[in-house]
């Protein structure tokens, strides 16, 4: 084995990195990031009754009659009076049933039918009922209730502009409901607006009727919806345009995309786009799952940004008829809205998809190349700015975080779409497109809702093979592997030589990833060859007899596995454990902004050397420091004229070398 440092050949996370260019605020992703995370709908939550997934009942349909006609005319209050009419189901033998209803946005006038009295405290509406209902029973409670002049962010109202704005759990602002995203019902509603106002909502418009100067829309939606993704989008002379897409499976049925738009905006282009759009969608995951669907800019300064995939109607901000936006929240029919996520714990499996989704619609128009950019600039902003925690989280699954973290773009969004990315790098493309779409099809998920281990079940089915692994390790766990890697080359005799691999992952926290690696072996003869190979112990060996000579190994050279940092050293040295003569830590502090600190250690006297390399390899600067005695030593690094960014700093002491990880922010 070779003891002589040759060469450094970094691999990381984005070998193509170099020619793709990152635009923070145009993709839509992100900008669907920037929305959530900037909502104010969610109340204060506290451990209560309704928080989790189970329940004493199933909410069936919810029956809506709601009175807005005030509220488009100055000075746009925002109280309204309506009524419930609550279909449950009993799981649990109750004589009592619990809804969210926030009280400062909600006051209930009375409740009928089935219940008889109430409480409302704690944002709770509690209703008596007339009896103790047991298991399969189902019942109907109807609540009389009006909304405050309160401003709370669901429900908004202004300059002759209405509508709600829910996700995760603003539902419980307008409407009193079991405001989980478990807990889907049908949805029927009937609204009186003004003669001059359109309104849009879930499902398909049943009727629209003139009433004197009163219109009222009846909007049915017979596909079950979580209660973050129900709607009311209306303004004062709303422009209208309809489109008709022809369903693969039967042409003479057409499905209604209804285009509300503000004076002066051009929505043409995505008209344009939205029938090769859903061709593609539902070619690849599953045909269009409803009876219509549709998108509506909100004017004003109320939605100045972004996007919102409510169940057949998506919101956009003014004039964001964007191609990257629209294919992102269009997705979210699929993933998100169709098979939703059980809970807040799950919500990577909305996010995470619509990001693939739309890189996946890159790809389909502008080729692979394109596709892997996107993918490379998640994975990049990723593991530059990764926050520290799990794409999915357990307690999130009773205790509902903040939309910060909910919806944070670095975990949520681009991490949930790498991971898709890598698991077709896993799978290979037949079966990856056969399990998306497999998912997508399933029964038993269809307008319903999926967990992580669902997703998982369906891939371990569709494959005939188990990656519980992966998911336990990529999902469940934070950060990701950072790889020190080292190969040497032996001339066996007779034209044989073998190539030897080590990798050992430096990460403190998880201490392993298991994973499926690749590297290319490289020949002197400028041909190649690719090996694959699982990884599943940290420090693991590898070793492949080739019939001519080897030139290079390159680690995952197409960058595969894009949630990752990784250097590979020809010659296999003490990087990859403890020396025994000098030890480097990590920098502090590390993200770094200015300058940071080089901590080492030595056990005797050794002329130490530093060097800063970027993400091809290229040293950046390097520094003799002469000779350090033993002890514990620090070396002040001046990172004033390094861009943003992540590299890596090698220590040579002696003859041996140390890399490690440096990541700058400013």
């Amino acid at each position: 084995m070779k003891k002589t440092l040759l060469y450094f050949i970094i691999m990381f996370m984005i070998t193509a990195f170099a020619n793709a260019q990152y635009l923070p605020g145009t993709s839509g992703s992100r900008l669907c990031s920037q929305r959530k995370s900037s909502m104010k709908s969610l109340p204060d939550l506290k451990m209560n009754p309704l928080s989790g997934p189970t329940h004493s009942f199933d909410v069936v349909d919810y029956k809506l009659d709601v009175n807005l006609y005030k509220c488009y005319a100055s000075p746009y209050p925002k109280d309204y009076h309506a009524t419930n009419l609550v279909t449950f189901k009993v799981v649990t033998a109750l004589d009592t049933i619990r809804l969210n209803a926030v009280n400062t946005s909600l006051v209930i006038d009375y409740v009928q039918l089935a219940g008889i009295s109430y409480t409302h405290t704690g944002d709770i509406l509690a209703i008596k009922l007339n009896r103790v209902y047991q298991p399969g029973e189902v019942a109907q409670v109807k609540i009389g209730y009006h909304h405050t002049t309160t401003t709370d962010y669901a429900f908004n109202c202004d300059q002759g502009i209405v509508f709600t704005d829910c996700e995760p759990e603003g539902a419980r602002k307008w409407f009193p409901c079991w405001d989980q995203p478990s807990d889907k019902a049908t949805l029927d509603i009937t609204v009186k607006v003004p003669s001059n106002v359109k309104l849009g909502s879930n499902g398909k418009l049943a009727d629209s009727t003139f009433h004197g100067d009163t219109l009222i829309y009846h909007w049915i939606s017979t596909d079950k919806i979580s209660t973050y993704l129900m709607v009311m989008t209306s303004r004062v002379n709303y422009n209208l345009d309809i489109k008709y897409w022809h369903k693969p499976s039967n042409p003479s049925d057409s499905i209604p995309f209804r285009f509300y738009f503000n004076t002066g905006e051009n929505p043409d282009p995505i008209e344009n786009l939205i029938v090769p759009m859903t061709n593609y969608y539902s070619m690849r995951y599953n045909e269009h799952p409803f009876q219509k669907n549709g998108f509506a800019t909100i004017g004003g300064n109320m939605f100045s940004w972004g996007g919102m995939e409510n169940q057949t109607l998506t919101s956009l901000c003014p004039n964001c008829w964007q191609e990257s936006l629209v294919g992102h929240e269009f997705a979210h029919q699929w993933f998100g809205d169709m098979i939703t996520c059980a809970t807040w714990a799950d919500i990577w499996l909305n996010e995470g998809f619509a990001t693939w989704c739309e890189a996946n619609w890159e790809e389909n128009a502008a080729g692979y190349v394109s596709y892997k950019s996107l993918i490379d600039n998640y994975s990049m902003d990723y593991l530059v700015n990764n926050p520290g925690w799990a794409i999915s989280v357990p307690e999130w699954a009773v205790v509902t975080p903040d939309v910060n973290t909910l919806f944070n773009y670095q975990i949520t969004y681009e991490k949930g779409a790498c991971i898709l990315h890598q698991l077709r790098y896993i799978l290979g493309d037949t079966l990856f497109f056969s399990g998306m779409r497999a998912y997508s099809a399933d029964t038993t998920l269809r307008f319903k809702n999926a967990t992580t281990v669902d997703f998982n079940g369906k891939i371990n089915q569709i494959s005939g093979n188990n990656y519980d692994w992966y998911f336990n390790d990529w999902i469940f766990q934070p950060n990701n592997p950072e790889y020190v890697n080292s190969y040497d080359f032996t001339n066996l005799g007779g034209g044989q030589w073998r190539v030897d691999f080590a990798t050992t992952q430096q990460q403190t926290t998880p201490a392993f990833f298991r994973m499926l690696l690749n590297v290319k072996v490289i020949f002197t003869d400028n041909s190649d060859t690719t090996v694959r190979f699982m990884n599943d112990l940290n420090n693991q060996s590898f070793s492949w007899t080739f019939g001519k000579q080897p030139s290079t190994l390159v680690f995952d050279a197409k960058n595969d596995i894009v949630l990752k940092q990784a250097v590979t050293l020809l010659g296999v040295s003490s990087s990859r454990s403890c020396s025994e003569k000098f030890k480097l830590m990590n920098n502090v502090p590390n993200p770094a902004t200015y300058s940071t600190k080089i901590i080492f250690e030595t056990s005797v006297p050794m002329p130490v050397r530093l060097d800063v390399l970027d993400l091809t390899g290229k040293v950046l600067s390097s520094a003799d420091h002469g000779i350090c005695q033993k002890g514990n030593h620090t070396i002040d690094l001046d990172c004033s004229t390094l861009a943003p960014g992540i590299y890596f700093y090698r220590m040579q002491a002696g003859d041996e070398s140390q890399v490690r990880k440096m990541v700058i922010q400013k």
